[in-house]
């Protein structure tokens, strides 16, 4: 942690980043339900692989110093990513898909968020260590 950056500033970077995570995961939940309807988790799908696709961002930019730990891990990773992301809401989708008797739509969407999510961590790290050779 920064010296030059007090706690409550870096209480207030988290109350802000999850106040936007929150919002723009409402937004992106919203319009994929309006878009592909209830008959699958795709929200919750969608939230995670582009929250996981941020953090792999997140995390090269810092492991190269290109961006600042202090400031950018508490307002992008604690903040924004810890509202925006959806893992709870997974693994609760997924076992009521399993409770409604839904097992292949629940084995679907396990391997779906764990592949891609994965898939999309990766990716980001990939895309910040190609640009910044």
């Amino acid at each position: 942690m920064s010296s030059a950056i007090s706690n409550f500033t870096l209480y207030a970077f988290v109350a802000i980043g999850g106040a936007c995570g929150a919002s723009l995961r409402f937004y992106i939940s919203q319009l994929v339900l309006n878009w592909l309807g209830k008959g699958f988790p795709f929200a919750t799908l969608m939230v995670n692989i582009s929250g996981s696709f941020i953090m792999g961002l997140l995390y090269q930019l810092i492991e190269r110093e290109i961006i600042d730990i202090s400031v950018h891990r508490t307002l992008i990773g604690i903040g924004f990513l810890g509202a925006f992301t959806t893992f709870s809401t997974f693994s609760l989708d997924s076992l009521l898909l399993l409770q409604q008797g839904d097992v292949l739509k629940a084995a679907i969407n396990i391997l779906l968020n764990v592949a891609l999510c994965i898939g999309a961590a990766g990716l980001g790290m990939f895309m910040v260590t190609a640009l910044t050779k």
